[in-house]
C-alpha cells in the first residue's frame, strides 16, 4: 500500500526549524523526504545507510549502477566522507560552497556501495539553499539526494512537481518554492590529476577556468560518440512524455512556426517553447516562454518547469528554440539534447 506523502510548507523569511527538525527525524529512520535545493528538488535519504540508498533506487525506478550525489551542510563533513583530497580541491571547495558543484574524490570506507554503484569514488556537494543546508544539519548526517523526479523524466523545481512524480511512494515533501537556478549542478571529478568536467551546470567551464587552468570536458560534451565517464549520463534524462525538438540558428523561429504548422495540420498536439520576443507568434498552439533570449539564467530557470507543463496539457510533440553552446548555454544544452532524445537541428 502507498504511503501518505507528507507536505512541509517552509517560509524563506521566517524557517520553521520545527517542521525541518520532524522531516529530519524521517531520515534519521530511513525513510525519504524530497528538499529544495538551488539547483533542483532533492530526494534525499541517510547517505549512510545501504536500505535508505535503496529506497531512493526503488523510488526513482533508477539504475543500479547509476550513483549517488552526498550533501552536506559544512566543509569539515568532508574528511570522513572522501580520501586523498588535494590542497586546489580544497581551494575550490573554499572558494565555491556552498553552491552547485559536485565534486567527485576517493571515497572512504563508511561510504555504503549502493552510494557509489561499487566504485571507488564518491560525488560530494554543498548546496546552497539555505532550507537544504539547515535540513542537513539537523539530519547531521551526509544525505543522498538524487533529483526528487521518476528517472528518465525532467528533473522537479518545485513541491508540486514533486508530489507528481513521488506522491505516496515517499515519506514528506519539504516546500521551499521554486528552485532558483532550474538544472543540475556541476559534477567535477577531482579523483585525477587532470580535474574533469562530467556534467555541465550553473558554473560553466570558462567560470572554472579561472580556479583551475587545467580543467577539461569529458570527452562525451566535445564529442557525442564518445561514451561518458560519468555512469548516470549514459542514461536516457529530462524527456517528457511528448516527442521534443529543438532548433538552433538564426532560422529557428521560422523553421519552428513552419514545423508546428505542419504537425497541427496533420493532427498533432503541439508545444511551444519560445522566448518573449516571438511567443506572440505562436498563440494557436499551446506555448510557453523560455524568456528574454537574453538571459540565459531565466532560461535555465524555466526549461525543466515548461516541459512538465507541455506534459500535463498532453501535448504530442514540443518545438522548442536553442541557444549556442557557450558558458551557461553548453549546460542548458546539454540538457536540451537528452530531452529531444538528441533531435537537435542547426537551422
Amino acid at each position: 500500500m502507498n504511503m501518505k506523502t507528507k507536505i512541509y510548507k517552509i517560509d524563506r523569511e521566517n524557517i520553521d526549524l520545527n517542521k525541518l527538525k520532524e522531516a529530519s527525524e524521517l531520515i534519521k529512520k530511513d525513510e525519504l523526504v524530497a528538499m529544495p535545493t538551488e539547483t533542483v528538488y532533492g530526494l534525499a535519504a541517510n547517505g549512510l545507510s545501504d536500505l535508505a540508498c535503496k529506497k531512493i533506487f526503488k523510488a526513482k525506478n533508477r539504475p543500479n549502477d547509476n550513483p549517488l550525489i552526498l550533501h552536506i551542510a559544512s566543509i569539515d563533513k568532508i574528511d570522513t566522507l572522501a580520501k586523498d583530497i588535494s590542497d586546489r580541491a580544497r581551494v575550490i571547495m573554499d572558494k565555491l560552497w556552498p553552491g552547485p558543484m559536485t565534486l567527485i574524490f576517493k571515497k572512504s570506507d563508511i561510504i555504503p556501495s549502493t552510494v557509489t554503484a561499487g566504485g571507488d569514488t564518491v560525488a560530494i556537494r554543498m548546496p546552497e539553499d539555505i532550507i537544504a543546508r539547515k535540513f542537513i544539519s539537523l539530519c547531521d548526517l551526509p544525505i543522498a539526494a538524487p533529483s526528487a523526479n521518476i528517472s528518465g523524466r525532467p528533473s522537479p523545481t518545485n513541491a508540486k512537481d514533486v508530489l507528481f512524480d513521488m506522491d505516496g511512494k515517499i515519506s514528506a515533501i519539504i516546500d521551499g518554492g521554486s528552485s532558483k537556478i532550474g538544472i543540475e549542478s556541476t559534477v567535477i571529478d577531482m579523483s585525477e590529476k587532470t580535474p574533469v568536467i562530467l556534467r555541465p551546470g550553473f558554473y560553466t567551464y570558462e567560470f572554472l577556468k579561472t580556479y583551475l587552468d587545467d580543467i577539461k570536458l569529458d570527452d562525451s560534451l566535445v564529442d557525442s560518440s564518445k561514451i561518458p565517464k560519468s555512469p548516470g549520463q549514459k542514461y536516457r534524462h529530462y524527456a517528457p512524455k511528448a516527442k521534443m525538438q529543438v532548433y538552433v540558428g538564426k532560422n529557428a523561429y521560422e523553421t519552428i512556426k513552419k514545423v508546428a504548422q505542419e504537425k497541427k495540420k496533420e493532427g498533432y498536439k503541439v508545444g511551444i517553447l519560445e522566448f518573449d520576443d516571438v511567443l506572440d507568434q505562436f498563440d494557436e498552439f499551446d506555448n510557453l516562454s523560455l524568456g528574454d533570449r537574453n538571459d540565459l539564467i531565466q532560461m535555465s530557470h524555466n526549461l525543466f518547469t515548461s516541459i512538465r507543463l507541455l506534459d500535463k496539457k498532453n501535448c504530442d510533440i514540443i518545438l522548442a528554440e536553442g541557444v549556442e553552446e557557450a558558458n551557461l548555454g553548453k549546460s542548458i544544452m546539454n540538457r536540451m539534447k537528452k530531452s529531444a532524445s538528441g533531435l537537435v537541428f542547426n537551422v
